[in-house]
């Protein structure tokens, strides 16, 4: 079945080289959420990867490698051009820009590691090693950007499971791994066997980890608020009263729950002049304690911040958002920069906002100790492991409407579900615009309010599991797997009679 199904694409041969690349890859993109066409994208990838390996140098492999990267980074990633549509006579010009140099960059990884592979003989296993170590580099280079790992298309399927004990870059190893496998069924029936038999074992054992859901009674209740406001009015003085007046009006509705939590900057004001503005939140709350987002200046500095603010009007704990956003929420030499016109969008001109000092635990009473983890941080899976202690949920207080409404908000949604299998951890997660959910230890999520949607969602706070392998070693594994590659590929160049070879392939691209 799977040779036939590679076989369909060989009536894609007729596309120029490059072109065929780059269709791989987008192809490869519709297992990224909101579609998770998971099967589609290991076909997409398998073919992408047939391509790299029929390359017979480096530099062909480089920009087989390159084209396939952009096609997947252009679909995966085209919601980035949402955030220059908000202010489009400020930043619209900047959108197609964006997207291209985006994809484009990210592509550079893919064809440095199609090339590298190839320099190591075209194996199979060499260009697992060097597509998994790409994953794991651009993970971490220059703050990082694991958004659309290969890896993620396990998220919608029991495969994810196995997060918490290998990690998300252990997920890439999986998908490339079953990739090559179908790559290589193409050739070879067994291999077609091989690789359904892996796939089924992966997906039971996966199950039996997910285990079942929790009873949550007697639990405590948190509250999400919800107030849907349109990136493009959010500031806007005519609306600023009505998005609050909705936060105000869900936080004073009955039942009271045991905790309430409003997204990422949904106060309208500075903390060092919100006094009025809290006293109307704690009377609204009734005695309840309120989570809320919140910009913080310090002299001459801004932080994007999560207070807690306890049911007498007090705040009792801040935490300063710490990953930001390249280009968003600080520009990288803003003052050089801005003379040319570019600023930062989340925040003020210049500088930006100012980074905090790191991960640190907010204390939530009965509901335990929370991680706070503001829009972005909850993409980083080391930051995320980050806490000097492990607490007892994450908590996300997250601004979506700067990702629009077609795919970026379920690809952040999806990485705060792998977040929580990875820890063995609930999560809450309160979204502006959505989607706000209370997503379980497994990664389950048990209630959530679409996007779109105005208003809150009252839901028991699932208990912490144990603590996962992953929690414990980090990407350590993962780096441990691909060294290991690593090392059995350059043992077998050692002795080339037990390599597996390669076909040339078609023409270079």
């Amino acid at each position: 079945m799977l040779a036939a199904a590679l076989t369909r694409f060989g009536a894609a041969q007729r596309l120029p080289g490059f072109a065929l690349s780059v269709l791989a890859g987008a192809i490869t993109a519709l297992g990224q959420a909101p579609l998770d066409l998971w099967p589609l994208a290991l076909l997409g990838l398998a073919l992408g990867l047939l391509r790299m390996q029929a390359a017979s140098e480096a530099k062909a492999a480089f920009w087989r490698g390159w084209g396939f990267g952009l096609g997947y980074f252009a679909l995966a990633l085209s919601w980035i051009v949402e955030p220059f549509l908000v202010d489009i006579a400020r930043h619209g010009w900047m959108a197609p820009f964006a997207l291209f140099f985006m994809a484009g960059g990210l592509a550079l990884f893919w064809g440095a590691a199609a090339a590298v592979a190839r320099r190591l003989g075209g194996v199979p296993l060499a260009l697992i090693a060097t597509l998994a170590a790409a994953e794991l580099v651009r993970s971490y280079l220059f703050t990082g950007f694991p958004w659309a790992l290969i890896g993620h298309l396990w998220i919608p399927t029991p495969v994810a499971q196995w997060a918490s004990l290998i990690g998300p870059h252990g997920l890439t190893l999986l998908a490339l791994a079953v990739a090559t496998g179908m790559a290589q069924s193409a050739r070879h029936v067994t291999g077609g066997v091989v690789t359904l038999s892996a796939i089924a074992l992966l997906w039971l054992g996966g199950a039996y980890l997910a285990g079942e859901p929790q009873d949550l009674k007697g639990r405590p209740v948190v509250r999400l608020v919800q107030p849907n406001a349109p990136q493009h009015q959010k500031w806007d003085p005519a609306h600023v009263p009505v998005f609050f007046r909705r936060q105000i009006e869900a936080t004073r509705a009955a039942p009271r729950p045991d905790l309430v939590i409003w997204p990422e900057t949904s106060v309208p004001v500075s903390l060092d002049r919100s006094e009025e503005t809290l006293q109307v939140m704690a009377q609204a709350a009734g005695g309840v304690p309120v989570v809320f987002g919140i910009q913080r200046w310090e002299g001459r500095q801004i932080y994007n911040s999560a207070v807690l603010m306890d049911g007498l009007g007090q705040v009792t704990n801040v935490y300063d958002k710490a990953h930001l956003v390249p280009f968003g929420e600080y520009v990288p030499f803003g003052d050089l920069l801005g003379r040319l016109g570019i600023h930062g969008m989340a925040a003020r001109d210049g500088d930006g906002f100012s980074a905090g000092p790191g991960a640190q635990l907010m204390p939530l009473g009965a509901l335990g100790r929370a991680l706070p983890l503001i829009c972005y941080e909850a993409v980083f899976p080391n930051d995320v492991n980050a806490a000097a202690e492990r607490p007892d949920l994450l908590m996300q207080l997250t601004n979506d409407a700067w990702f629009g409404q077609i795919s970026g908000p379920y690809q952040h949604l999806a990485q705060a579900r792998l977040r929580a299998i990875e820890q063995g951890l609930p999560m809450v997660r309160a979204a502006n615009t959505g989607v706000s959910a209370v997503i379980d230890g497994k990664g389950r999520v048990i209630a959530q309010l679409g996007l779109g949607e105005t208003g809150h969602l009252d839901h028991a706070l699932p208990q912490p599991l144990h603590r996962t392998v992953y929690a414990q070693t980090g990407d350590y594994l993962a780096l441990v797997a691909i060294m290991g590659l690593f090392l059995a590929v350059i043992t077998l160049r050692r002795w080339p009679k037990r390599r597996l070879q390669i076909d040339p392939g078609e023409p270079e691209a």
